[in-house]
């Protein structure tokens, strides 16, 4: 199942997509719901976040190639990650697909795309095994974790770097019927190809993380937990468009633009 969260006629609302169309429905994928009589088209829309988190969690330095390639641009020796490690984000930062990210004017020109799967939590979790940890998990949707580098390495927390507004484009909807072993992340920029890796390539999974997390922090439903990416961006320019698709999931598509004050 496909949901998705979108505006039409003034209204925001979630739908149930199914091939071009929206069954609209009363309620969420997270409360319950029911279908209603209404359908849209799903080309005649607003796309919205797929859902405003309660809680943003992310995690850093989550594949393998990503922290060696990191360690030789430093000139120091690669240590991969022995425990899940994780961080947060904040929800200023959000943005949906279709929407601009906004290149704040004092920034430098290292300005890079991160494209990550996103595990969006569909009930209450706290303190779960690993085995049971993926029944907690509603579905999948795309992220972009857009960095200011300069930032990143200048400050003593990723404040600005990581958390200005709308540096976190995330959609365009969530899909529940996911095999993680079968995914691959294409990020293109420009409509040329710039990464693809395997999904689910990762230091530490999904399950290991959720459950890590819940041992000392209750996950709410509609929570969101970004997973990381591998390889590097080029330094992005105003106009750029970057497309980021998870096969299965879709694209996520996003143009960036710098500000002139």
């Amino acid at each position: 199942m496909r949901w998705i969260r979108f505006t039409a006629g003034g209204r925001t609302a979630y739908g149930i997509i199914e091939g071009d169309q929206i069954a609209e429905v009363s309620g969420d994928p997270f409360e319950g719901y029911q279908r209603t009589a209404t359908r849209h088209a799903l080309a005649s829309v607003k796309v919205e976040l797929p859902v405003v988190p309660t809680t943003f969690y992310c995690v850093g330095l989550n594949y393998a190639q990503h922290v060696v390639l990191a360690a030789q641009k430093l000139g120091i020796e690669a240590k991969l990650p022995d425990k899940p490690d994780v961080g947060y984000r904040t929800n200023n930062a959000l943005i949906a697909h279709g929407e601009d990210v906004i290149i704040p004017a004092d920034a430098t020109d290292k300005v890079q795309y991160e494209g990550e799967l996103v595990a969006v939590i569909g009930k209450r979790c706290r303190n779960v095994s690993e085995a049971d940890a993926l029944t907690y998990v509603l579905g999948y949707t795309i992220g972009n974790d857009v960095s200011e580098r300069t930032w990143q390495r200048a400050d003593r927390t990723l404040w600005r770097a990581k958390n200005s507004d709308t540096f976190k484009p995330m959609g365009p909807w969530i899909e529940t019927d996911v095999n993680l072993d079968k995914l691959e992340t294409i990020v293109r920029v420009n409509g040329a190809e710039s990464v693809r890796f395997k999904t689910n390539d990762m230091i530490h999974g999904v399950a290991l993380y959720i459950s890590t997390i819940s041992k000392y922090c209750t996950l709410e439903p509609g929570d969101v937990l970004w997973m990381g990416t591998d390889l590097f961006s080029p330094d992005l320019k105003s106009g750029d468009t970057v497309d980021v698709e998870i096969t299965s999931i879709g694209v996520l598509s996003n143009r960036f633009l710098r500000a002139t004050a």
